[in-house]
């Protein structure tokens, strides 16, 4: 493990990469361009060594992300702390095609090819472009049940059924290990510009993060089955000033029988254990002898806030037991959270609670997936391109692209045909989402989910 700068500022991002000892060198390569960014190291030779060292690593540094590629990541994100932003490194297309063009350099010709790891509409999409006869490529896309012995079966296979002009092309460094010296191997790891693009983008999702944590936030306390409200709210008051959590929040009086407080979100994320439990509730029902809810808003001014913050107070008075609620002006809901984290519940407006999981699961954050449940519902079976997917989510085309491709390695989209919007132009590839299939069949819950491949 080791740093790639020597000297960290208090400002800088800290991100942990893993990697196959035969890959270091690609990484640091992609990373020399990253600045403001220091990256802490995990090698490894044996893929069954990743859970331990991940698991050390964990516990003695303290990351802002964490980036791996599918085997690293699959074998260790049930350790990874909820809420720590990830990169799945994914061979694409684009390293495909160079792969295609460094066998065609050493005389082995593009085809007859058996590849791995690809996902299969990367493969098409590469054979439909440089016209290859697809009945002469063998593609066995990633999954997470995949042994190295499973994978090597299925080269060996198409190596015998192909003859001896076969070649393969793999991701795995395992695989090119076993195979070498006996069948034609070439390496379809991403090159330095795939891994430099995640490691950006991943960066660049860190201080998004940090932005918004900075984003302003108002909570609402609220008072019930107190013989006087008033007075009530006012000892409220006094024990949120005293409250040493609250040091840095702006509290004042909203109602009758309501304290309302405005700090940054990321104070509102502290005191809630980052949305799971609110502790308050019960120390200041125990010093008031009433009962209190809570709600917390999220919003774009000052106004907005409070206004989410009274709606998610209203929602959690609704409750049998004290608890609170999280509003979020893009739709986000979070609750209930009771005195000491109970039944937590994500959604997007009204859906359902394995989000997080399936979040979890693909690689994604809970709020983007729970954009994109709630976009599957108003699409109704729709499909759409890309471009139009950025376009629902406020994001560029470009990390449209990329979220699609996220997306079908998860099994998260179908492909559903192209459209041609232009005569001229290419044809552009149409996309289902299949996040209510996903969220109904739960894949995270299965054995195959969780081990490692």
């Amino acid at each position: 493990m080791s740093r790639l700068a020597g000297r960290r500022s208090a400002v800088d991002i800290v991100i942990g990469v893993v990697t196959h000892v035969t890959h270091h060198e690609l990484f640091h390569d992609a990373a020399r361009t990253l600045s403001g960014v220091d990256l802490e190291w995990v090698s490894y030779d044996h893929e069954d060594e990743i859970r331990d060292k991940v698991a050390e690593f964990l516990s003695t540094t303290r990351l802002d992300g964490f980036l791996a590629g599918p085997v690293p990541y699959t074998a260790s994100q049930e350790l990874l702390p909820p809420g720590l932003p990830v990169g799945v490194i994914r061979s694409s297309a684009l390293d495909l095609t160079l792969a295609l063009y460094r066998a065609q350099e050493r005389g082995w010709g593009r085809t007859p090819v058996s590849i791995d790891t690809f996902p299969a509409e990367a493969v098409e999409a590469v054979a439909t472009a440089l016209d290859l006869d697809q009945d002469q490529i063998d593609c066995l896309p990633y999954a997470p049940s995949q042994s190295v012995d499973e994978i090597v079966a299925f080269h060996r296979d198409a190596f015998a059924r192909f003859g001896e002009r076969s070649y393969v092309i793999s991701v795995r460094a395992a695989v090119r290990g076993q195979l070498s010296g006996q069948i034609p191997i070439m390496s379809g790891m991403p090159v330095p510009a795939t891994i430099r693009t995640e490691l950006h983008e991943l960066a660049l999702r860190i201080e998004s993060d940090r932005a918004s944590a900075q984003r302003f936030a108002a909570g609402v306390f609220l008072i019930s089955d107190a013989p006087d409200e008033e007075r009530a709210r006012i000892a409220l008051m006094n024990h949120l000033h005293n409250t040493p959590e609250f040091a840095g929040a702006w509290i004042e009086n909203r109602g009758r029988r309501g304290v309302v407080v405005f700090a940054h979100k990321a104070l509102f994320e502290r005191i809630t254990r980052n949305w799971v439990a609110v502790p308050a509730l019960a120390e200041a029902a125990a010093a008031l002898g009433a009962r209190i809810s809570a709600g917390f808003g999220v919003g774009v001014s000052a106004r907005n806030c409070v206004l989410l913050a009274e709606q998610a107070a209203a929602r959690a008075e609704l409750a049998v037991e004290p608890c609170a609620y999280l509003f979020e002006d893009s739709g986000v809901v979070i609750g209930p959270m009771g005195p000491v984290g109970a039944a937590l519940r994500y959604s997007y407006r009204s859906h359902g609670d394995d989000v997080e999981r399936l979040a979890k699961y693909v690689g994604l954050s809970a709020t983007t997936v729970s954009r994109l449940a709630a976009l599957d519902q108003e699409l109704q079976g729709r499909t759409l391109s890309p471009g139009e997917l950025a376009g629902h989510l406020g994001i560029t085309d470009q990390s449209g692209r990329r979220l699609i491709r996220t997306l079908d390695a998860g099994g998260l989209v179908s492909v559903e045909g192209t459209a041609q919007h232009h005569p001229k132009g290419r044809p552009t590839r149409l996309y289902r989402l299949r996040i209510a299939q996903a969220l109904e069949a739960q894949p995270w819950s299965s054995p195959a989910a969780t081990s490692s491949s």
